[in-house]
């Protein structure tokens, strides 16, 4: 694994944590929403989609970490919206 390799990692693996403390700190300790458990960890599970795909396999085109930080990004509005709806 070279440098860059670790830097796109920290990228996606930060958007993930950012969103995932967004969606717990956010809504649920500040915003008075209750957030489930599987709408906290969506974000970590884009991350993880991220590290077992990303050299190849089905996915092999959205390999770029910016297209897999807006999809975490995506994902963490979408779970929100979905903790606020319900």
């Amino acid at each position: 694994m070279d440098l860059s390799d670790a830097r796109e990692d920290l990228a996606v693996a930060g958007a993930a944590a950012l969103g995932a403390v967004v969606l717990t700190v956010g809504l649920d300790l500040f915003g008075g929403v209750a957030v489930s458990t599987p709408a906290r960890v969506a974000p970590l599970v884009v991350y993880f989609a991220y590290l077992f795909t990303r050299k190849g396999g089905p996915y092999a085109s959205f390999d770029t970490p910016r297209n897999w930080t807006a999809l975490v990004v995506a994902v963490t509005v979408a779970a929100g919206a979905y903790a606020v709806a319900t």
